[in-house]
């Protein structure tokens, strides 16, 4: 399946800012199931400096700054990937999670170390004895690793209800914990907290998902949005995509944008700016099955 990609992130200042260096993860990264095949950037007002690079996690990024005064900032990404679909292992193929978390404490390999980097800590999601205690009844010793995390993950969609109004950027993983209602980001760090404090690799994933209107019902301009997931390293297997708003193994309809420990890592648009006193920010995505 090929999809193109419009996000558009719009930027309304009550003051006019002067000076704005802006840093942004809008180009999707190729993965050994997607191919990126085309990508561009739409800025306005228009910068006097762009810079593309590639951060610590591989994921492209670019960075501009815009040093004439300004009361709007409107950033468009166009993006147009393909996507094979891939077929989740099956639970007795996969290794005892017991056995993954093992296993780190000894293997060497560039895959291993890599996927270690992804056990610790980061800015929004701490170790907490809250979340282990959550996940534990999934993860009996011996269990194999994709059996625990799909029950986790179903159980995470059960038991948690998507409300937008909920939370914020600044709402800790252990009030979504405690009021059990958030968004897909609060979902991932919350898988997340949770695996990591058993051992497990797990990092944040961002992209976009594919949706489909109910019958008989047309497909709303800008229905789509950014979203959320998280993937778990597996010996063998690499790295496997869990879904827990939509208590999905991701196959074709999830586009891979980038990947990092969490939100703060691969934040769509992030910046300084000089001015701009209060500001509205509206974000439109389109999917669209080419």
């Amino acid at each position: 399946m090929i999809y193109r990609v419009a996000h558009t992130t719009t930027y309304e200042y009550a003051d006019p800012v002067s000076l704005g260096h802006h840093l942004v993860h809008l180009t999707c990264r190729p993965t050994p199931t997607q191919t990126a095949r085309h990508a561009s950037l739409r800025v306005d007002p228009e910068p006097k400096a762009t810079t593309a690079r590639t951060d610590a996690f591989g994921n492209p990024m670019q960075f501009f700054a815009i040093q004439e005064p300004h009361d709007r900032l409107k950033v468009t990404a166009f993006n147009s990937v393909g996507l094979r679909p891939v077929a989740a292992p099956a639970f007795a193929d996969t290794p005892a999670w017991d056995h993954v978390v093992a296993r780190l404490t000894l293997d060497r390999s560039a895959e291993a170390l890599d996927a270690l980097q992804f056990t610790f800590p980061s800015p929004y999601v701490p170790t907490l004895a809250e979340l282990v205690e959550y996940a534990r009844p999934s993860f009996e010793p011996g269990r194999p690793l994709l059996a625990a995390l799909v029950e986790l993950m179903g159980r995470i969609h059960a038991d948690f209800r998507y409300d937008a109004t909920a939370t914020n950027l600044a709402t800790p993983v252990d009030a979504v914990l405690l009021d059990r209602r958030g968004v897909c980001q609060d979902f991932a760090h919350l898988m997340i907290g949770c695996l990591r404090g058993l051992g497990l690799p797990a990092r944040y994933v961002s992209g976009y998902l594919r949706t489909t209107p109910p019958p008989g019902q047309a497909r709303l301009v800008g229905a789509d949005a950014s979203h959320a997931w998280l993937a778990v390293w597996c010996p063998g297997h690499g790295w496997i995509d869990l879904d827990p708003t939509n208590d999905v193994v991701p196959s074709d309809k999830h586009v891979t944008l980038a990947w990092g420990r969490d939100y703060d890592d691969v934040s769509p648009v992030k910046g300084v700016i000089l001015g701009g006193g209060a500001h509205a920010v509206t974000v439109a995505v389109e999917v669209t099955p080419a």
